[in-house]
């Protein structure tokens, strides 16, 4: 749990608490009640490869096919980006549930319980404004228990409450009801649906903007 920013705050200037290192989570992770969030490695390769090779989950994450040995090194590149400091910077959390052995400790014979079930991400959208995208994925086979609801709840938290966001917003193909009942479960608003935004496999694709700011994340968190 992140210390509430001073109310205050909410209406004034705009600050983000930049620059963030993720070496913090790796010492002090998040935990959440069935799982912990921390810095995603580059050995949680396979584990990330088993959901992001499916279909179902590339058809609303904007993820080209890959083999495994492609998928391997784009994951190693995520778990490169370490640090929050200027527009466009971005890193990523592992969603570790409790229980579940990793795919990799499995072959190993060394099963332990650390599956990576997905993982989430935070962008700087506007250092100027305070302003953070937020994303996130969950192997579509632990789906439906709330732990794409737990962990994007403690991402909110993290942006708001430790990064002093002022506005959080989400980007979704607008065909993906799950992502925009998860955000409405959040309490986060739809803003807008960009018509035709970008063109994939299935032709031109309409974009949903989910938001949500300081003061409306401050009111669901003390209510």
């Amino acid at each position: 749990m992140h210390a509430l920013p001073d109310e205050a705050a909410d209406g004034g200037p705009p600050a983000l608490r930049l620059p963030f290192d993720m070496a913090v989570l790796e010492h002090r992770p998040i935990r959440t009640e069935r799982m912990v969030l921390r810095p995603l490695a580059a050995s949680d390769a396979d584990d990330v490869w088993e959901y992001q090779r499916l279909p179902e989950v590339l058809r609303f994450i904007p993820w080209p096919e890959r083999n495994r040995t492609e998928a391997r090194g784009h994951t190693e590149l995520r778990a490169g980006m370490r640090r929050l400091q200027a527009d466009g910077d971005a890193v990523f959390l592992a969603m570790v549930l409790a229980g579940e052995p990793s795919l990799q400790e499995v072959a190993s014979g060394r099963a332990r319980p650390d599956r990576v079930v997905g993982d989430l991400m935070v962008r700087v959208g506007s250092l100027q404004n305070a302003q953070l995208e937020v994303g996130w994925v969950v192997h579509p086979g632990f789906q439906g228990r709330g732990l794409a609801a737990e962990g994007a709840a403690a991402l909110l938290d993290l942006a708001f409450g430790r990064f002093a966001a002022h506005r959080v917003y989400a980007h979704l193909d607008a065909r993906n009801a799950a992502s925009a009942r998860l955000c409405e479960r959040l309490g986060m608003r739809r803003e807008a649906t960009l018509l035709e935004e970008e063109h994939g496999e299935e032709g031109w694709e309409d974009t949903a903007i989910y938001g949500m700011l300081r003061r409306e994340w401050r009111r669901l968190r003390v209510g």
